[in-house]
């Protein structure tokens, strides 16, 4: 991963939607096209549900099992909503870092078939041959 990283409160206004500066933006595209990218967008979904998940589980008049099941339900339902437009929302984070639309996608492209080509070649492991 890049030497440089946003700091917690700079992470929390990303994962919330917003935008880092420009000497970040290497770091926005690792961020984006990881191994783990699916898990890193589903942290930043949990982050952007988490207010209103606390509102319900604190602020609502009602006993406490009918305000968690309520916080469940719209936990569950918001981050099934997320993964619907993963693909698209993760593109557009990298498009407000600077990068031209689709950089994601090629960026992870790249990598599973570079991924792919070493599992399918035993004899040309970790960039040796003539592959590049």
């Amino acid at each position: 991963m890049s030497a440089q990283r946003p700091g917690p409160l700079r992470w929390i206004w990303y994962a919330l939607g917003g935008g880092l500066p420009r000497n970040l933006s290497p770091w926005v595209l690792e961020d984006t096209t990881r191994r783990t990218w699916v898990w890193r967008h589903l942290a930043r979904a949990v982050v952007q549900l988490s207010p209103l998940v606390l509102i319900c589980l604190v602020a609502v008049p009602v006993p406490f099992a009918y305000r968690a099941s309520a916080a469940v339900g719209g936990l569950l339902l918001g981050l099934l909503f997320s993964m619907a437009f993963m693909v698209e929302t993760v593109e557009h984070r990298v498009a407000k870092a600077g990068y031209a639309p689709g950089t994601a996608a090629r960026v992870r492209a790249e990598r599973v078939e570079r991924q792919r080509l070493e599992r399918l070649s035993p004899y040309r492991r970790d960039g040796a041959g003539s592959f590049d």
